[in-house]
C-alpha cells in the first residue's frame, strides 16, 4: 500500500512540467530499485512484480487524476503555471548535482556535463521547431508517445513534459489522458511497456558500470531543458502578472528544494519549530 501512494506521487511528477516521475522516485528512495526490478524482471519475477505492481498502479492513478488539473491550469493560467513548473525544475538542480558527485567525481566530468548540456540545448531549444505539434497521430506516433514517456520518466532529471513538448507530443499526451482517448492510449501503452523494459535494462547496466559518467550526462541534459519550461505565452513586463509569476516561481523552487532532501529538511524544520516554541515560552535554547 505504501508503494501505491508513492506511485501516485511519482505519477503527479510524470504529468507536471518541471517534475518527473524519476525525480520523485529518487527523492522517495525507490529509483535504483525500480530500474533494477524492471531491467531484471524475469530473473526474480515474483518479487519484482510484487514490488512494481502497486508502484505502477499508483503511477497510473496519479497521471490520470492529475492530468485534468494540469490541463485546466495550462488552459486558463498558462504563464503562472509554467513559472511554477520552472521553479520546481530549478529546485531539483542541487539534488542532481549531489547525485552526480556521490561516487568518485573528478573535474573531468564537468566537461561531460557541459558537452551534454550543449547537445541537449541545441536539440531541445534551438531546434525545437523541427518537431511540429502532433494533434492527429498515426499508429507509429502513438507508439512513439509511449516510448517517449517511458524514456523521459525513467531517466532521472529529464522532465517528461519538456521532452514531450520538444517532440510536439505534450498536448497530445495531456489531451488524450484528459479525454481518455483509447485509440491513442492503447498503442501508447504498448510503446510505454516496451520502452520501459529496454530503457530500464540499459540504465541499470550504465548506472552499475559507469555511475558518475551516466549521471553527468543526465545532469547536463537536465540543465539544457530548463529554458523550455517557458514558452511564448510567458511574456515578462512591468506588470502585476510578471510579479505574481516570479513569486510563484520562488514558491515552486522552495517546494522542490525542500523535497530534494525531505527527510533532513523535516528534521531541521522540526528543530527550528522547537527552538521558536522554546523562545516563546522564555526557555533557553540549547545549541
Amino acid at each position: 500500500m505504501q508503494n501505491f501512494f508513492k506511485g501516485i506521487i511519482a505519477g503527479i511528477g510524470g504529468i507536471a512540467p518541471g517534475l518527473s516521475g524519476s525525480v520523485l522516485l529518487v527523492i522517495l528512495g525507490l529509483y535504483q530499485k525500480t530500474v533494477s526490478a524492471i531491467g531484471t524482471l524475469f530473473k526474480n519475477f515474483k518479487e519484482n512484480v510484487k514490488f512494481l505492481f502497486p508502484l505502477f498502479l499508483g503511477f497510473g492513478v496519479g497521471v490520470l487524476l492529475f492530468s485534468k488539473v494540469i490541463d485546466f491550469f495550462l488552459n486558463n493560467f498558462e504563464m503562472y503555471t509554467r513559472f511554477a513548473f520552472l521553479g520546481l525544475v530549478i529546485g531539483t538542480v542541487p539534488l542532481f548535482y549531489k547525485e552526480v558527485k556521490k561516487e568518485g567525481f573528478s573535474p573531468k566530468y564537468y566537461i561531460v556535463i557541459v558537452i551534454s548540456a550543449i547537445i541537449g540545448f541545441s536539440v531541445f531549444f534551438l531546434n525545437k521547431n523541427l518537431f511540429p505539434v502532433i494533434t492527429d497521430p498515426n499508429l507509429f506516433q502513438s507508439v512513439l508517445l509511449g516510448v517517449a514517456v517511458a524514456g523521459s520518466s525513467i531517466v532521472p532529471g529529464v522532465d517528461s513534459a519538456v521532452i514531450l513538448s520538444s517532440l510536439g507530443l505534450y498536448e497530445l499526451y495531456v489531451g488524450s489522458l484528459a479525454s481518455f482517448d483509447l485509440p491513442i492510449l492503447i498503442p501508447a501503452g504498448f510503446g510505454l511497456v516496451i520502452g520501459a523494459f529496454i530503457i530500464s535494462f540499459v540504465m541499470n547496466k550504465l548506472i552499475k558500470r559507469f555511475y558518475t559518467a551516466t549521471f553527468s550526462i543526465i545532469f547536463g541534459l537536465f540543465l539544457s531543458i530548463i529554458p523550455n519550461v517557458l514558452n511564448s505565452s510567458c511574456v515578462i513586463g512591468f506588470n502585476a502578472q510578471t510579479v505574481i509569476s516570479f513569486i510563484i516561481l520562488i514558491i515552486g523552487f522552495g517546494i522542490s528544494y525542500f523535497l530534494g532532501d525531505v527527510k533532513n529538511n523535516f528534521i531541521k524544520l522540526k528543530g527550528k519549530l522547537k527552538g521558536i516554541k522554546a523562545l516563546v515560552k522564555g526557555e533557553k535554547v540549547s545549541d
